[in-house]
């Protein structure tokens, strides 16, 4: 559209008039943007000459153009607007496009029909893209001969290429303004201006992330009716149309495949797309996802931007559940086995991308803040830091529990550990402490301590061996017990002590809000006991626990995995898994004799207790049956008693072992004639060898890992 220099609208009708003017009325944000376009209008001396929008479709790049006419007419600056769409690409058909838009006759040349007319002009390209065969001749030949008066404004989907921020020329001549998502306050004044009601906003807000396009495609579906909420799910039109915007041009179904798993976990790798795709080389696919306007790079890989994200697994979910669920699965795989690689805060990381597979599911989503901080990290507690985590604890819980806190920190030091902001002062903490190490002084002097172990004395008692810690304290300086970063990487935290503990059996989380965390905590797999439940100088807290004998870590990670996936939004049952037993030393010691006696025969070790122990439902499959548990724990038999033949003393109790259960002689007197040992030493060496493999098999148990 081509407007002159006094404003006045050349090639218009009323109709068009009318629907500016409504899109106009409608026009909200871009504070940013505006002022620096109109700069360019009204200054002496411009401060570019060439201005480069870019983001990813239905950003607003387009209304944004049209904006930048509106300001152009209020300048009373002529300005040429066109659309890559209409043009071919090849230099004759641009310049008889931007001609004819201009009302020059073909044998004008456009940079001396400029030339001729002193006053300011502007030429807006929307749609780049579409150009990018005559990116270099734009930028080397048509360009460069345009007079200074001329001010040229190119919007597209992909930033510009190395050569025009290489280009020591153009370095100074062009400003490159990227398009980001509205505010939550524009995004908020934009559906009141849709008269959409204030109580819808947030879900709407939670979706789009002030996405252009989204808000207006949403708040349509919005308006049909007072009481209609927007549902990413049951709204498989919208989602449509949004992803068009974003996958236009996606070259192959690699490429589809790639921008999907993509969106699903939090940060992309090479390795972990190999892992997702199932393709020993992705250094192409990984290429092209950094080269897309709406994936950004990170410290540890790449993302979508919120919406994208959100988009292309809502379609995925509806569209293909069978590949959403895969690509899940082998997410989940590929971070179940790094968390057993990594230490520290490496393993954090890991556990964070690893509890992002839940974001979707409504009670994670709404305790779990995904904007990790990358300026706040975990460490122990420094003397330094005990007046500072006093202080905060005194504010949120009040001076008889920052008492306890000081008495614990004394007591207990090592269970603390701080989270400290980028000055390195602490900005919350976690405290863990050690029940089976409280003494009677202990339990005196800490009801929710006392309340813990009489729990545990009347419904699990610890096993020799075994641990139960109690979260005894835990906040974020500014936002005590709600959702925040710092909350977020406390919980972080917590699993990481869940994972990593060596003969963890029960854990205990008191919460200041117990019924705000119900949900998320059931999502989670962690009980209600009021039992536990205890008071500090009138205030009361709520305790949650988890028996990780009954439901061990490896078999909480898989039934998490499956919660990840599944389709209904409605509150997670209590779990299936079968519980398992809590066997005394001497009562495993008798269930390993009698595995070993019934060795081959299936029928007979149905029903050992062993098949329901920690040891065996760690081992095996959460869902897995009594079959597949008879198989897991004859295969922990064969691995421990083969494990005795790296030791010179040991060997001998293999060798009887194995001639006795594995691969048996006909009696065990035979069996001393195939060992060529005299009965008497045979009975010595396999009593030694039952007894060293109840042992390792007793510590694994107690261990839980």
């Amino acid at each position: 559209m081509l407007y002159n220099q006094e404003g006045g609208n050349l090639m218009t009708s009323r109709l068009a008039d009318h629907l500016d003017a409504a899109r106009y009325r409608q026009f909200i944000g871009r504070v940013r943007e505006q002022p620096l376009f109109q700069s360019a209008l009204t200054t002496s001396k411009p401060p570019f000459h060439l201005l480069y929008v870019f983001g990813p479709g239905g950003i607003g790049k387009t209304t944004l153009l049209g904006k930048f006419v509106s300001l152009c007419q209020d300048a009373q600056v002529q300005a040429i607007a066109i659309d890559a769409r209409n043009i071919e690409p090849s230099p004759n058909s641009f310049v008889t496009a931007l001609g004819h838009a201009m009302g020059v006759s073909p044998q004008d040349t456009i940079p001396e029909v400029f030339a001729s007319q002193p006053s300011r002009h502007v030429i807006l390209i929307d749609t780049y893209e579409q150009l990018a065969p005559l990116d270099d001749w734009l930028r080397e030949n048509f360009l460069p001969q345009l007079p200074e008066n001329v001010i040229t404004v190119l919007a597209g989907r992909q930033p510009p290429a190395v050569s025009w921020r290489t280009d020591p020329g153009w370095q100074t001549l062009m400003r490159i303004l990227p398009l980001r998502n509205l505010s939550l306050a524009e995004s908020r004044v934009y559906l009141t201006q849709r008269q959409i009601p204030p109580e819808h906003h947030q879900g709407i807000l939670d979706f789009t992330h002030g996405h252009p396009l989204a808000l207006s495609l949403v708040a349509d579906v919005s308006s049909q009716g007072p009481s209609l909420q927007f549902h990413p799910g049951e709204s498989p039109d919208v989602i449509k149309t949004l992803l068009e915007q974003f996958v236009e041009n996606v070259p192959s179904r690699d490429h589809r495949q790639a921008l999907e798993a993509c969106a699903l976990v939090y940060l992309t790798t090479e390795s972990l797309l190999a892992e997702l795709l199932k393709k020993p080389d992705v250094h192409e696919l990984f290429e092209w996802l950094r080269g897309l306007s709406f994936i950004d790079p990170g410290q540890r890989g790449v993302f979508p931007h919120d919406l994208v994200r959100e988009v292309l697994t809502a379609d995925l979910r509806w569209r293909d559940p069978d590949w959403y669920a895969q690509l899940h699965r082998r997410a989940h795989a590929y971070y179940t086995r790094h968390k057993q690689q990594t230490h520290g805060e490496a393993q954090r990381q890991v556990l964070f991308d690893f509890m992002f597979l839940h974001r979707n599911n409504p009670a994670v989503r709404a305790s779990v803040e995904w904007k990790a901080s990358v300026s706040v990290w975990t460490d122990t507690m420094r003397d330094t830091d005990v007046q500072a985590l006093l202080t905060m604890a005194a504010k949120h819980e009040g001076e008889a529990s920052a008492h306890l806190a000081s008495y614990w920190f004394a007591r207990q030091p090592e269970g603390v550990q701080v989270l400290r902001n980028a000055q390195q002062q602490p900005s919350g903490f976690l405290m863990m402490l050690a029940v089976q190490e409280a003494t009677p002084d202990d339990l005196n002097a800490d009801p929710a301590v006392r309340k813990a172990w009489e729990y545990l004395q009347s419904y699990a008692p610890l096993r020799p061996g075994e641990r139960a810690t109690l979260f005894r304290f835990w906040m974020a300086e500014d936002t005590y017990q709600a959702v925040s970063p710092i909350q977020s990487l406390l919980f972080i935290n917590v699993i990481q002590h869940y994972l990593t503990t060596e003969g963890l059996a029960f854990t205990f989380f008191p919460c200041a809000a117990p019924d705000f965390w119900a949900e998320a905590f059931a999502y989670v797999d962690l009980a209600r006991i009021p039992e536990a439940d205890f008071e500090v100088d009138g205030r009361h807290y709520g305790v949650y626990g988890h028996d990780w004998r009954a439901v061990p870590p490896a078999a909480w990670s898989n039934l998490l995995a499956e919660r990840e996936i599944a389709t209904s939004p409605e509150p997670i049952p209590p779990p299936t898994i079968e519980p398992s037993i809590v066997l005394s030393e001497s009562d495993f010691a008798a269930a390993v004799r009698e595995v070993l006696r019934d060795f081959s025969r299936f029928d007979k070790i149905r029903g050992n207790p062993l098949l329901r122990s920690r040891l065996v439902m760690n081992a095996a499959n959460a869902d897995a049956g009594e079959t597949a548990r008879i198989e897991t724990l004859l295969a922990l038999l064969e691995e421990t008693i083969a494990s005795l033949q790296s030791s010179p003393r040991e060997a001998k109790f293999y060798r009887a072992l194995y001639r006795t259960y594995l691969n048996p002689a006909p009696s065990q007197e035979r069996a001393a004639e195939v060992l060529d040992l005299p009965f008497s030493t045979y009975r010595r060496h396999l009593k030694s060898g039952v007894m060293r493999v109840t042992e390792l098999l007793w510590q694994r148990e107690i261990s839980g890992l």
